[in-house]
């Protein structure tokens, strides 16, 4: 395991775990998600998305198996993220943060595909 690696997905397994867990009720992601014209249904799957990203990112730490599938729900989720700012026509600072963690996630994929494959 690439020490990398762990850094990364200890940072993006706690960032996801506090993102999904804001899905189930802060009023800042009931509002966003109004705002991209999606249901109350889609925030809550989005955040059981984002909480078992984090838990495979986790214990991907001892297994390359969960940081890799970890890192393809984080590069699946910020690839949609990104793609509603974009439908939405939101200025590029609106999407600085999901890029970031879009890049993090292909990271955490390079790094430890090839102990899985």
């Amino acid at each position: 395991m690439h020490i990398t690696s762990i850094v990364l997905q200890v940072i993006l397994g706690l960032g996801f775990l506090m993102f999904g867990s804001m899905k189930f009720g802060a009023q800042q992601m009931v509002d966003e998600f109004k705002r991209y014209g999606y249901g109350s249904g889609f925030r809550l799957f989005t955040g059981v998305v984002e909480i078992v990203a984090a838990i495979l990112l986790i214990w991907g730490i001892w297994n390359s198996l969960g940081a890799v599938l970890g890192s393809l729900l984080v590069i699946g989720t910020m690839l949609g993220g990104i793609m509603t700012h974009m439908k939405l026509k939101d200025p590029v600072s609106k999407m600085g943060m999901p890029i970031i963690l879009l890049v993090l996630g292909i990271a955490v994929l390079l790094l430890n595909v090839n102990t899985v494959l």
